[in-house]
């Protein structure tokens, strides 16, 4: 009988022995090769305790969250420590061709890495928001993490710790690359999902939305548009050079400025009916970004 509830990994040993595989060679970092790996049906999710960076080809399909990504391609995924992964109805994912790599957050502690593999964003990209690898890129990371197994597969010395973190650290810069690559490259798809950020934020502030629900956030945006908030923002940075917020304030701010322009409302009942409690925060924001408080715009406007 297969159980609902997630299983958790909280060691490198445990990971081993559920794959069915001899020992690692180190408690702490280990690659896994998925090709002939045993599949445990009774096994439909799991919670790494630890940083998971993969590379498959070919296999069954994967939900993050509510999201389905279909691997027909070799394409990097990154999962920080606490996230879940989940296979289809018949276990996790078989059939698969690539590797893994699991890094225990106790390796990192007292090196370089221990707080700068935080400020990668995308480990908090969905698998949907995988990272797509031409075949150089990927002889690329498939060098580097070979050169991971080698260290760690030889006999443990004090410098084995400082070699795979320099190692750690090269394959994360050349992530860092190839996603800001990626999102140059694949100007239609995000042309795509800019054109969605404006309709959201045009249909959420011309309906009944703000009055009762207040200014959209940047999780409902993301939400919205089915991808997670770092991967929208990331995203939204590489193409116009604008944050989420800074979108969301934009179209904040056409929307007063119609309103200042086309009807007799006051001051506070058009800071209302945008979702602000407060009209003395309205006109803040709209001084900040538009170097005039609403009554100043609206004089000038009607000169």
């Amino acid at each position: 009988m297969k159980n609902s509830e997630p299983y958790r990994l909280r060691s490198i040993s445990e990971l081993h022995r559920i794959a069915g595989i001899a020992k690692p060679h180190h408690p702490l970092i280990s690659i896994l090769n998925l090709e002939g790996l045993a599949n445990n049906t009774d096994i439909t999710s799991v919670i790494f305790d630890f940083y998971v960076v993969s590379m498959k080809r070919g296999c069954d399909k994967l939900f993050y969250g509510q999201q389905k990504y279909d691997f027909d391609e070799g394409v990097m995924a990154f999962l920080a420590p606490g996230q879940i992964l989940r296979g289809e109805d018949n276990g996790m994912p078989h059939n698969l061709r690539g590797w893994m790599l699991f890094i225990h957050p106790d390796f990192l502690w007292n090196t370089s890495l221990a707080k700068k593999i935080k400020q990668y964003e995308y480990f908090g990209y969905s698998t949907n928001e995988a990272l797509f690898l031409s075949d150089k890129e990927e002889s690329v990371i498939n060098s580097i993490v070979d050169n991971i197994r080698n260290e760690y597969s030889s006999n443990i010395d004090k410098f084995s710790q400082d070699v795979i973190v320099a190692q750690l650290e090269v394959l994360f810069t050349y992530a860092q690359r190839f996603y800001e690559r990626q999102f140059i490259t694949r100007k239609i798809t995000n042309s795509k999902i800019l054109n969605r950020v404006e309709e959201v934020l045009a249909d959420y502030f011309n309906n009944e939305d703000l009055l009762s629900e207040g200014l959209p956030t940047v999780q409902y945006v993301a939400s919205e548009l089915n991808i997670s908030v770092k991967y929208l923002g990331s995203l939204l940075k590489q193409l116009t050079g604008q944050s989420t917020q800074q979108h969301i304030h934009e179209k904040l701010i056409d929307k007063a400025k119609e309103k200042l322009s086309t009807t007799s409302l006051s001051i506070s009942e058009i800071a209302y009916e945008l979702g602000f409690e407060h009209s003395q925060s309205f006109s803040k924001l709209f001084k900040t970004k538009t170097s005039q408080s609403p009554l100043e715009f609206r004089a000038s406007f009607n000169l």
